[in-house]
């Protein structure tokens, strides 16, 4: 379990979060969803220790960093991006996952010559190769179209019930935290103003969720 204690943080004189305490259940997936602006890049540049605090943060191992960019080096392959950062995953661990993303093709494609979506599978297929219990994610499916945002949340969802990771990802979109998170955390002015919790395992449909959608958005509208 991810525990932020008694968490501050500002810029200047800009309070972004006093005295903020959290927990993100383990082996879960957790959603703080919320404007631009709030602090959702802040929080999870703490949790990865790229920018400083006062407070303390528990419960961090190694973990992997999905980037709304794929952020893929441009002169390695795909497959050997993939080995230069989980060198001891075998061919068949890195084909068998990348075919579960349905880019077992590019394999041997450079990143320049992959699309937004293309590219940005290669990233997810990344921090599930990578040994770490826990992957964060900051906005991953923000840049793409809707059609495309839905079949990698998707496909997300599939490797994740393989090994079932802890997963804190942020988000300003009420739909891509309903269809991939177990929980979701409301951050509005530098507190979690209210939390759903969502029964149903994934792979998961918006038709199943109205009620907890339109509240969402019913709440966030106020």
């Amino acid at each position: 379990m991810i525990k932020l204690i008694d968490i501050c943080k500002k810029y200047d004189e800009h309070v972004i979060f006093d005295h903020f305490t959290l927990e993100f259940p383990k082996n879960k997936i957790t959603c703080i969803l919320g404007e631009s602006g709030v602090g959702k890049t802040t929080l999870l540049n703490m949790i990865a220790g790229l920018t400083n605090y006062n407070g303390s943060i528990e419960g961090i191992e190694k973990l992997s960093y999905i980037f709304q960019e794929a952020r893929l080096i441009p002169s390695l392959t795909v497959k050997e991006n993939l080995k230069f950062v989980s060198p001891e995953a075998s061919d068949e661990r890195i084909e068998e996952i990348l075919s579960k993303l349905e880019i077992l093709d590019k394999k041997d494609t450079y990143p320049t010559k992959l699309s937004g979506g293309e590219a940005q599978r290669v990233s997810i297929a990344r921090a599930f190769l990578f040994d770490a219990p826990i992957i964060l994610m900051d906005e991953p499916f923000s840049s793409l179209d809707l059609s495309l945002k839905y079949k990698l949340i998707s496909y997300f969802s599939s490797l994740w019930n393989m090994d079932k990771k802890t997963v804190l990802f942020v988000t300003h979109d009420i739909d891509e935290a309903i269809l991939l998170a177990d929980d979701i955390f409301i951050l509005k002015d530098g507190n979690i103003s209210k939390t759903y919790h969502l029964d149903s395992s994934l792979p998961r449909t918006l038709s199943e969720q109205q009620n907890i959608r339109t509240d969402i958005l019913k709440y966030i509208l106020e």
